[in-house]
């Protein structure tokens, strides 16, 4: 099936969604566009839960547009595409994730590096489109989008599965690529053990590196060297354990977003070792002769391009990288995302759509 762009082809959509800060999600009706020329139309299987969810939902950053449906971990089924499209037909596998629109001409773009688009990056949910609209996230039934940022999931790959690559994935998968950390024998440090740290070492461990875990919390141990295959597991507040491993590390991937010294984990790189954070704490805080007398860098990386996220997908399926997952009905989004909140999910929640929202 095509479409052309046409108001009367507009359909409706079933969501959850925010109405208030409280940040209680809902049933909400709503509409999606007409599928125009360059566009295709997913019916959402799944769709991954991110603490992004919980920020804007609740408003935590003051810019949240109510009514507000959340996710950017999105796959589904292509269930119609426009007559300009070629990449894509109905049946496909596909996914969206943390942005649907971008320029699609400065520098940045041109390299498919769209996530740092120079002109305005529009974000899945709660973002203004170019055409003005808000866009509206993956807790719902279908969605709309350019073909542009639709990524192909190989037909091996579990749907559920796919989901939480589209942010927590390529969020660490981007920088260790940039960096060059797919090389075997180098070594990789990863503070924190959530959805972003659980992937880190993935990757980490299908890259041939030797991977050591920080953590302040001594009950992710086991998890962390019997579950994920971590190398080493060390508690970040220990300060001998921290002094023994002085320049030991190629990278360290920072996953936290809660505030943290920086100084004992730059003291741990290699000379011309890097840092890169890809959490948001408050501030950053460290002595500059960490970084001078080291050579040392410490960076920032927010998801991963058009390019990139493809070979990411890819890749998990080639050499069987799997997320772990907890699979929940679109009911339980609510207590998903306390729980989300109290850190209790190893370590990413998936909403089953296509099973649970009617």
């Amino acid at each position: 099936m095509t479409s052309d762009n046409n108001n009367n082809n507009k359909k409706e959509c079933l969501g959850w969604a925010a109405t208030d800060p409280s940040g209680l999600l809902s049933p909400y009706h709503f509409s999606r566009r007409a599928v125009g020329s360059e566009d295709v139309s997913i019916r959402i299987t799944h769709c991954g839960v991110c603490y992004a969810d919980v920020v804007w939902t609740r408003n935590r950053l003051g810019d949240s547009k109510y009514p507000l449906v959340p996710g950017h971990e999105i796959v589904g089924i292509v269930k119609a595409v426009g007559l300009g499209v070629h990449g894509f037909k109905v049946g496909d596998r596909v996914g969206v994730g943390t942005y649907v629109n971008s320029c699609r001409h400065c520098e940045y773009c041109a390299d498919g590096l769209d996530n740092y688009c120079e002109n305005g990056l529009v974000f899945t949910f709660n973002h203004v489109d170019f055409d003005g609209s808000v866009t509206k996230g993956g807790y719902s039934s279908s969605i709309v989008v350019h073909h542009r940022y639709c990524f192909r999931i190989p037909d091996s790959y579990p749907l559920a599965s796919a989901a939480p690559l589209l942010c927590a994935g390529i969020t660490v998968y981007s920088p260790m690529m940039r960096h060059k950390m797919n090389q075997p024998g180098k070594s990789l440090g990863v503070i924190g053990l959530g959805g972003l740290g659980h992937m880190a070492i993935k990757f980490g461990k299908a890259f041939g590196l030797n991977v050591t875990v920080f953590s302040t919390s001594i009950s992710k141990k086991e998890e962390a060297l019997t579950l994920l295959g971590a190398d080493k597991f060390v508690i970040s507040s220990d300060e001998e354990q921290m002094k023994a491993l002085a320049k030991s590390y190629d990278f360290i991937v920072d996953t936290a977003s809660g505030d943290h010294p920086f100084d004992p984990y730059m003291a741990l790189l290699k000379t011309a070792g890097v840092l890169v954070l890809v959490g948001f704490p408050s501030e950053i805080k460290l002595h500059p002769a960490n970084l001078v007398l080291g050579m040392r860098t410490i960076s920032g990386s927010t998801v991963g391009g058009t390019k990139e996220t493809q070979e990411m997908l890819e890749f998990c399926a080639a050499r069987g990288i799997y997320p772990n997952i907890e699979v929940v009905p679109i009911q339980y989004a609510n207590e998903a995302l306390e729980r989300l909140i109290r850190r209790d999910v190893k370590y990413r929640f998936v909403i089953d759509i296509e099973n649970s929202l009617k």
